[in-house]
């Protein structure tokens, strides 16, 4: 139990990226009403999400972590969370079947609302508003309406987020991730990937494997790892607001747990000494992550993890590295030396997209894939050089056949990206890019897998 917080003991340190809110009593009122509701994820749930990533911080999983980049009221639809949860769940199949390691599923969905902008004003001609700064908190629209923060909006949110949840445990558990139905999740829109025949191929084995457990006498229908798979949630916890409503008890241990999502993480802007959302995490239990860059320095970054995890729990924190194409090997190498040096028991995840983002010559902002993957690549290179894992992979990506990221495969050019560019906020690979950059992904672990068993020979 952290020492000396409370829910609302981040009120007392500096905030930033939070909303100013006009009306004070309504605020007051709709953080009262999301207090009585209930809680969205559940305690044991995150305990469970924090042993499996424990393995994956021994070197014994992968943490796949993808999703919107924010998720909007306008595009709510069944449909595109089943889209988004196929595409995932035919990623954590490539990086299984090829590295022979589980796959820890998180999706940035049911909460992923809020975003921290780095101008809080928009300008469009001669005309200056706030910023868009996430659906729960004002509109996309650029009307001075529109741009008002509106309390109300958090509890649309919730609702939206109690019916992702629903529909992603029932896809969960409910027959649709049973792997005698790989073949059906590859969305038809990716038919004209040269990935999609691999992953045809791929699935064929998966069901002779099938065929032959059955004729060995087990049956794969009664197999829960099977017929059914774990799948999280997680978002940044922005909006503190709406974290401290959420924020409830464990009848069980008496810790207390953010019940907004499974894992929540603490973004490149708002990590610092003082930090009122630092505040806010250390006192709750879940799984947390924190996103590292440029500006982090080693030190800072142990001071960090001492803050967050004085009792060195282990799977209590991922570390996402986002650096760019060009700056990874060397701004990674020293963190993750000193990590390693103090013994620190974390998730190295390598969050590929924030760090290499460019403005196309027609003015869409775009990541080429290629970029993506030299980052990859990067992070991967540090770990085999310093003899830790690499251990996850968090991307902005969606199931719909969007074109915001150039390259890749499907080879989208700055030209295609105004076909279909619908992001409410940054760029996000479409299935495809995201199927690809799975086997590619494959093949990096293959490669540590090889490293590792030639220290054993």
């Amino acid at each position: 139990m952290a020492s000396n917080w409370n829910a609302h003991s981040w009120r007392g340190f500096e905030a930033r990226h939070l909303p100013t809110y006009p009306n004070a009593e309504k605020l007051t009122e709709v953080e009262q009403t999301l207090a009585n509701f209930p809680p969205l994820v559940f305690a044991g749930e995150a305990r469970a999400l924090k042993a499996d990533l424990a393995q994956v911080a021994a070197g014994k999983g992968f943490l796949l972590q993808g999703g919107d980049c924010a998720e909007s009221f306008a595009e709510f639809h069944p449909n595109n969370i089943r889209d988004t949860f196929r595409v995932l769940l035919q990623m954590a199949v490539v990086l299984t079947f090829a590295s022979k390691q589980p796959v820890v599923k998180v999706g940035r969905m049911a909460g992923q609302f809020a975003k921290p902008r780095s101008s809080p004003v928009e300008k469009i001609g001669d005309v200056e508003l706030p910023s868009y700064l996430g659906d729960n908190i004002n509109g996309i629209d650029f009307t001075p309406e529109s741009r008002i923060p509106d309390p109300n909006r958090m509890l649309r949110a919730y609702s939206q987020a109690a019916a992702t949840l629903n529909l992603l445990r029932a896809f969960a558990n409910g027959g649709y991730a049973n792997l005698r139905q790989v073949h059906q999740w590859t969305l038809e829109h990716i038919g004209k990937s040269p990935w999609a025949a691999k992953f045809s191929e791929m699935a064929d084995k998966i069901g002779e494997s099938l065929d032959f457990m059955e004729a060995c006498g087990v049956d794969p229908s009664t197999v829960p790892q099977l017929k059914g798979t774990s799948f999280y949630t997680s978002h940044e916890a922005l909006l503190l607001q709406y974290e401290e409503a959420m924020t409830r008890q464990d009848s069980l241990t008496g810790e207390w747990y953010d019940t907004s999502a499974h894992m929540l993480w603490i973004g490149d802007r708002t990590r610092f000494e003082g930090s009122a959302h630092v505040e806010y995490l250390r006192g709750v239990n879940n799984p947390i992550g924190m996103k590292c860059g440029p500006s982090l320095t080693p030190d800072a970054l142990l001071a960090m993890l001492d803050t967050l995890n004085p009792g060195r729990e282990a799977g209590r924190i991922t570390l996402i590295s986002r650096f760019g194409h060009d700056k990874v090997e060397a701004g990674l190498a020293p963190l993750v030396r000193a990590v390693k040096r103090e013994g620190h028991p974390v998730v190295w995840s390598c969050d590929p997209m924030h760090g290499n983002v460019i403005k196309a010559d027609n003015g869409y902002k775009t990541r080429p894939f290629d970029r993506i993957l030299s980052e990859v690549k990067g992070f991967f290179a540090v770990h085999r050089a310093e003899g830790t894992h690499a251990g996850g992979i968090h991307i902005e990506m969606t199931g719909r056949d969007v074109t915001e990221c150039t390259g890749g495969a499907v080879a989208i050019t700055q030209e295609g990206l105004a076909d279909r560019y619908h992001t409410h906020c940054d760029p996000r690979l479409n299935a495809a890019q995201s199927i690809e950059l799975a086997f590619l992904l494959a093949e990096m672990l293959n490669l540590e897998r090889a490293d590792k068993r030639a220290e054993a020979a």
